[in-house]
């Protein structure tokens, strides 16, 4: 049973980390007078530091005698700490020294159309905040498909993509940064623009033909079109957003996205109560493959602030 200690341990500091040094040549040679030439020092010094270090642990760390150089169970204990110790330091050395390699090259960020102007995606923001503290990196962003983005992403085109977050693909890692809510909207053109709330509003809104995006985004999303006409695909927000403005269609849209439209009355939302549903917006990056720090930088940047309330 071991003993209580009688004080803490403060502080570990320059020379707690000598004597543990001592200790760890101590142990590695196998005794006192084998660690003489490792340390370049005298038996009796030796021994010193080690008394030190026991004094200063109010620990008994080893035997020592005719039956030869063993350690006691602390002393065991205390030398599993010490490699645990100075491998975390190693670390933080190593990774202080990677700071001051400059970061170079292109980060190649991939996004879904909605994703770069919705004020919650904190884009913008994150480009200039990256473009500050790796001002030698040249960021290149591009819109494409969601089908795209993930094979860009896997096959290295890419470093990060930003999608709605459908399915899990092995081969990449997801970082949820916020979600989008969406309603059904029409247009001030529409017929059913103007038509009060009443029982037989949900078959009209069901016979009206709604644009979609044409892909299996979600089971919700599937749900709320199933009952519904669809009689257009338009995959990007900008382009189903002028269907959905002809008059002659309604649709899903982002609330964020079309915020300005409902705000100036050109879209209003349909059976908001009901006609609703969210997506969660991911940024993808591949699994496997070499480091990346430009990469990890702007994606901790991105993700610090679609966390973070803008106001």
């Amino acid at each position: 049973m071991k003993k209580d200690l009688k004080v803490s341990l403060g502080q570990v500091g320059d020379y707690e980390i000598r004597l543990l040094k001592v200790f760890e040549a101590v142990v590695e040679s196998g005794g006192f007078s084998a660690a003489e030439s490792e340390l370049s020092i005298g038996r009796s010094t030796i021994s010193t530091h080690i008394a030190n270090l026991e004094e200063r642990l109010d620990l008994k760390l080893c035997r020592r005698g005719r039956g030869g150089f063993s350690l006691t169970e602390e002393g065991i204990e205390v030398y599993e700490l010490m490699k645990g110790l100075f491998s975390a330091l190693e670390g933080f050395r190593s990774g202080v020294n990677a700071l001051h390699v400059r970061l170079t090259g292109d980060l190649r960020v991939i996004a879904s159309d909605a994703v770069c102007m919705e004020p919650q995606s904190r884009l913008p923001e994150a480009i200039a905040s990256f473009s500050a503290a790796a001002p030698e990196v040249n960021v290149l962003l591009d819109v494409k498909a969601l089908n795209d983005i993930e094979r860009m992403v896997l096959n290295g085109e890419a470093d990060i993509g930003l999608i709605p977050f459908h399915r899990q693909l092995s081969g990449l890692n997801y970082a949820t940064l916020y979600a989008d809510h969406f309603h059904l909207y029409c247009s001030r053109t529409h017929p059913l623009f103007d038509v009060v709330p009443s029982k037989d509003l949900r078959d009209k809104v069901l016979a009206s033909k709604v644009v979609h995006a044409g892909i299996h985004t979600s089971p919700e999303v599937g749900s709320q079109l199933a009952d519904m006409n669809k009689a257009a695909i338009s995959y990007f927000y900008e382009a189903r957003l002028a269907m959905i403005l002809s008059g002659a269609y309604i649709g899903f849209m982002p609330d964020a996205y079309v915020e300005n439209q409902v705000a100036n009355g050109e879209l209003k939302a349909l059976i908001p109560e009901t006609k609703h549903y969210s997506l969660e917006i991911a940024a993808i990056t591949r699994t496997h493959g070499r480091g990346n720090r430009a990469r990890d930088l702007f994606l901790e940047m991105l993700t610090q602030l679609t966390q973070t309330d803008p106001h």
